[in-house]
């Protein structure tokens, strides 16, 4: 039996049936990575802000092979079929490709769209088969949109298939600031523990050191092992309180992007390190690289670095406005409801 989530307060077993287009998201993580809890969460807000006349439906990645015929029996000529965000597009975590190539060659007939995100095939045996096997599928659907979250992937994406390809900033660039005055104290670090981390342990503790003078220091990631699961029933609360943490952070330092955008949000001094494929650098340079109060580098020098985050954190906080930057995604959205309807 497939679960669907029509409104975030509850699950449901059976689609609606009413007049309305739907707008079905595939691929939504019950992980806890809150970076991509974010990135669904702002999903939903961008269509039902941008779009009300569609009634907006989730489908957590456990239940994609249940939901899929289920939506394939009920789909309609005004349908938008989608698949969520984040995370990359390749051979990394393969069961989320797996789970791509499914949704993207079943519903052919409708407007299909990868929302923003990275992509990096390895070049190696694996990443050139699992290309391939993209390849395919992929080439399955006319009618497939594939949103590219920095200049380096929508390069790629070009050069890799066949599809259309636009480009637009992440999901969660278009959630509104976090507008108030608290009091700011301590270094929060938040670092990966996976294969993408190449910052140097060295340097980290380092920077804990330049920076541990009577102030408060704490490490942390922005996979949460508070919770086991998350459902779109539980993420907005989390995604509140992480806000709620970096707000009060004198700086953040980070390899992982979401803290980044995160700090963007709450005005919160950030320094961006690297991870293993750039999508944090490149997606930096593409859209925030305007705002002072958040940065990024590849220094292992320590001195540098000091100097980068005084600057930092020195900074005044100011307007921005990446909003209109959706345009592309605005535009192919509204051109094919007014056209099926």
């Amino acid at each position: 039996m497939a679960n669907f989530y029509i409104k975030t307060n509850a699950v449901t077993h059976e689609l609606p049936d009413n007049k309305r287009p739907k707008f079905f998201m595939f691929g939504v993580p019950g992980y806890t990575n809150m970076g991509d809890q974010a990135i669904s969460l702002a999903a939903r807000k961008y269509i039902e802000n941008e779009f009300p006349e569609y009634q907006y439906i989730e489908v957590l990645e456990d239940d994609d092979d249940k939901a899929i015929p289920v939506v394939k029996k009920a789909i309609n000529r005004c349908d938008i079929v989608a698949f969520t965000g984040g995370g990359n597009m390749g051979n990394l975590y393969s069961n989320h490709e797996v789970a791509r190539r499914k949704v993207f060659s079943t519903f052919t007939d409708n407007l299909t769209i990868s929302f923003p995100q990275s992509i990096h095939f390895e070049d190696n045996e694996d990443g050139r088969k699992e290309q391939k096997l993209s390849q395919a599928a992929y080439s399955k659907n006319k009618n497939l949109v594939l949103v590219a979250r920095d200049a380096q992937s929508y390069h790629r994406m070009q050069t890799t298939f066949n599809n259309t390809v636009i480009f637009t900033p992440d999901m969660v660039l278009y959630m509104d600031p976090l507008k108030k005055n608290v009091k700011r104290s301590g270094a929060l670090f938040v670092f990966r523990h996976d294969g993408e981390k190449v910052v140097k342990d060295s340097v980290v503790q380092g920077l804990k050191k330049s920076l541990d003078n009577g102030r408060p220091i704490e490490f942390t990631d922005t996979v949460l092992d508070d919770v086991d699961a998350i459902t779109p029933v539980t993420r907005g609360k989390l995604y509140e309180r992480e806000l709620e943490l970096f707000s009060h952070q004198e700086v953040i330092i980070t390899d992982r992007w979401h803290a980044m955008v995160f700090s963007v949000l709450t005005g919160t001094p950030c320094l961006l390190m690297g991870n293993s494929y750039g999508k944090g650098k490149h997606a930096y340079f593409d859209w925030i690289e305007s705002i002072d109060w958040v940065s990024y580098t590849d220094e292992e020098d320590l001195g540098r670095i000091n100097r980068q985050l005084k600057f930092l954190m020195n900074s005044s906080r100011h307007d921005y406005d990446v909003k209109p930057d959706f345009k592309q995604l605005h535009d192919i959205i509204k051109n094919y409801y007014q056209n099926k309807k």
